[in-house]
């Protein structure tokens, strides 16, 4: 076995002595890389984004921005990753390094404050910058020649640009959805925004362009012992499971998106840690004439770019899911199999009536979500059994919608989450499905509602006491988020909400 190594800046270094715990964040800071920061350890700040080299959608790689304080080291064995420092071109001896246009931007806009988040910022908007559909959308260079347009199109107050821009998109292509992770304590947002909306696309020398080009580091197997702990990557699902059977309490890992807060935060350790995240078998999405299936570690990122809506509840979902830093490293499989209560895409899945294939060493089986669940973060997976795919059944619902309560519109914890689909045909509802979360020890379907509902006319009457219903669904409980009556109340003007927005679409 190869000893575990990662690519940093163009240079391949040695993991160890590094423990298996260790995350990116520390191992790049232990190593003078001090560009990334620690905010919040729980991968809500943004302070530590740096760039990993992964799989393309519309380019064999893409440089895809990830929380370093969540990842472990190990888990980015052979791979490549760019820092804030590796973007700017070195220049000859005793010469300063040319700024990347990123960088450059973020300085002559006055988008660096107190310069602690400027960093992570930088990382994030970089891999925006080399996102190939955001350049064919772009001009050639950047800084002053994009500026006159910019200046003009997006107003400091955020609303309209004269172009047609609507503050969250820059004429450049520019999606400002992907900050949605990183934080200005100095609510420097707005010259943030005016470099990322003034950038141009890469020339044909940007080195980091020119790598999109070629295939991304190919998995590696990894067995990385440390003192009385490791962390290991199987090449095969079946070698996989069969290490699963012999180290049942194994932590099985794939974004370490929850993992990462509990080691960060709770200083929790693990014997063995057993990751997944590049297991073929689980990263695949096939479209069959009865259902779609999605393997349970391919990133909500890539799960979005490759369904391209073709699935409205669950392209309505992912803008919601926390941010794109962590959707770029979360899976369905790890948010279902923690088992969390207040989880975002159980509802959805719940409303969609998917269910779940589960596999261990002796074989595969499917479970219909709504019979997966069966107390606080407890499900019906054996020891030795994980989530190899989710799958959603065909034909879909023409009527749902996602109804996320949160204090923050984005970036959030959900108080309560409600997904709806329905089949309403001649006015009359003739199926409904509602998945809930954030009103029980699990996330749970409503199913006195769904009775409620259907066989009744798509009608204010039979919809307000439906409403009346949706509120007692569920044990809602009283915490720093709501309390058990909002989320009672929530439940209902859920449901009143989804028949103001939609009875004039409804088809007669």
């Amino acid at each position: 076995m190869v000893a575990a190594r990662i690519t940093v800046n163009g240079k391949e270094t040695p993991i160890a002595p590094a423990a298996p715990h260790t995350t990116v964040l520390d191992f790049l800071r232990e190593r003078g890389l001090t560009g990334t920061k620690e905010g919040c350890a729980e991968g809500e700040c943004g302070a530590c984004s740096v760039l990993v080299a992964r799989p393309g959608v519309n380019k064999p790689t893409d440089w895809v921005p990830v929380n370093a304080c969540l990842v472990p080291v190990a888990a980015l064995d052979g791979q490549e990753v760019v820092t804030s420092e590796g973007l700017a071109t070195p220049g000859e001896p005793g010469t300063p390094p040319t700024l990347h246009p990123v960088q450059k931007e973020m300085a002559v806009r006055g988008g660096s404050q107190c310069g602690y988040c400027t960093p992570g910022f930088v990382c994030s908007m970089a891999a925006e910058y080399y996102r190939p559909d955001r350049c064919a959308h772009a001009g050639s260079g950047s800084g002053s020649e994009a500026a006159g347009a910019t200046d003009t199109a997006v107003g400091t107050d955020g609303t309209d640009g004269t172009d047609g821009t609507d503050g969250e998109h820059g004429p450049n292509g520019f999606d400002l959805h992907a900050l949605s992770g990183n934080l200005c304590r100095c609510t420097g947002y707005r010259p943030i925004r005016d470099a990322a909306f003034a950038v141009g696309a890469p020339t044909d020398e940007d080195p980091l362009a020119r790598r999109r080009e070629q295939s991304p580091p190919a998995p590696v197997a990894t067995e990385y012992h440390q003192d009385d702990s490791a962390f290991l990557r199987k090449d095969t699902l079946a070698e996989t499971l069969r290490l699963l059977s012999e180290r049942p309490d194994a932590v099985v890992v794939a974004g370490s998106t929850d993992w990462g807060v509990e080691v960060n935060i709770r200083s929790r350790r693990a014997d063995c840690v057993v990751a997944v995240d590049r297991l073929p078998e689980l990263r695949e999405l096939r479209v069959e004439s009865d259902h779609i299936e999605i393997g349970a570690a391919l990133t909500l990122t890539e799960i979005e770019r490759r369904l391209d809506g073709t699935v409205p509840l669950l392209a309505e979902l992912f803008p919601q899911f926390a941010s794109r830093l962590i959707r770029n490293g979360a899976t369905l499989g790890g948010n279902l199999g923690t088992g969390s209560p207040i989880g975002d895409s159980p509802p959805v899945l719940l409303a969609l009536e998917a269910s779940l294939v589960l596999a261990d060493a002796d074989g595969e089986r499917e479970v219909p979500l709504a019979d997966y669940f069966t107390g606080y973060r407890q499900s019906v997976r054996r020891p030795g059994e994980l989530i190899r795919a989710v799958r959603v059944p065909l034909p879909l619902s023409p009527v749902t919608a996602f109804h996320k309560i949160a204090k923050r519109r984005f970036d959030d914890i959900s108080s309560v989450a409600v997904a709806f689909a329905l089949d309403i045909e001649s006015g009359i509802v003739r199926k409904a499905r509602i998945g809930l979360g954030g009103v029980a020890a699990t996330p749970v379907r409503a199913l006195a509602t769904e009775a409620a509902l259907e066989g009744k006319p798509w009608a204010a009457e039979a919809v307000e006491a439906a409403a009346e219903v949706l509120g007692g669904e569920g044990t809602p409980m009283s915490d720093h988020r709501a309390s058990a009556d909002y989320r009672s109340a929530m439940l209902g003007q859920s449901l009143l909400k989804l028949y103001a927005q939609t009875t004039e679409a409804v088809p007669s």
